[in-house]
């Protein structure tokens, strides 16, 4: 009997951050560990926040990522299905990255059915209804007016404002929100997928955004996973249809040995 392929899940690479100090080998560290699926995979989920900052000018993309977006490219050119959920760093993402890379864009949550499994997948950003300052904001950036305004905003600049943005945001969450686990109350995820539970039921809700890597039971039979993030922890899940693993990418210090003191 044929083994089944693996559904691999991961998110909050966060390419071209400000805090990252080596942009190269952050990037080929995500793109190392695509390589390494690609023979067994069936489908990849990025789960939002995979870069810090996208806008798809009408001529002009951001510089950077040509490894990344590359490998995009090999893996569905190969067959694999790769889908792309815009998180609230990389919520600009419109046609070039579909039209190119051959990724399937998703801007919602989606639900799908994997291994006879049922999926809620989402990026975790503005579910719920407390998040209401982070859901006006939204509402500008996913303006179509005001994203005809940016624009017109010159490359350099706007690249410069975003990254501006991208680090204020960062200092002001850093005290506000550790990304610590928070306890199952504390946790609004887990909170929103206990509501859905009550509607219908999943067997798997899985996030990425709060940057902690955890797979928790919820309900008498569904578990929530957040992904972690590829900024310090290095984290996936996988699905083999009858095995649900979050995992930790190893990393190699300049030495060749496995490097304990993740940056």
């Amino acid at each position: 009997m044929e083994q089944k392929k693996k559904i691999y899940f991961a998110s909050d690479v966060h390419l071209g951050a400000p805090n990252i100090s080596n942009h190269r080998e952050h990037e080929k560290r995500f793109v190392a560990w695509l390589d390494s699926i690609k023979n067994d995979a069936s489908e990849v989920y990025l789960m939002g926040d995979i870069f810090d900052f996208w806008f798809e000018y009408r001529h002009v993309i951001p510089r950077g990522y040509a490894r990344f977006i590359g490998k995009l490219c090999e893996l569905t050119d190969g067959g694999i299905s790769v889908h792309f959920f815009t998180g609230n760093h990389d919520i600009w993402v419109f046609d070039y990255l579909p039209q190119e890379t051959g990724v399937i864009v998703h801007k919602e949550p989606y639900i799908a059915t994997l291994y006879g499994k049922k999926f809620f997948l989402a990026h975790g950003d503005g579910l719920t209804p407390d998040e209401k300052a982070y859901k006006r904001l939204k509402a500008v950036f996913t303006n179509k007016t005001a994203q005809w305004l940016f624009r017109w905003v010159h490359p350099d600049l706007g690249v410069s404002m975003a990254r501006f943005w991208s680090r204020k945001s960062r200092e002001n969450n850093q005290d506000s929100e550790k990304a610590t686990f928070q306890g199952e109350e504390g946790e609004w995820l887990i909170q929103f997928s206990k509501k859905k539970l009550k509607q219908e039921h999943f067997d798997f809700f899985i996030y990425g955004h709060r940057h902690v890597a955890i797979d928790f039971p919820v309900g008498t039979n569904s578990r929530v996973c957040y992904l972690g993030d590829w900024v310090k922890l290095y984290t996936y899940a996988v699905w083999d249809g009858e095995t649900f693993e979050l995992k930790q990418w190893p990393v190699i210090s300049p030495s060749g040995a496995l490097d304990e003191n993740r940056p």
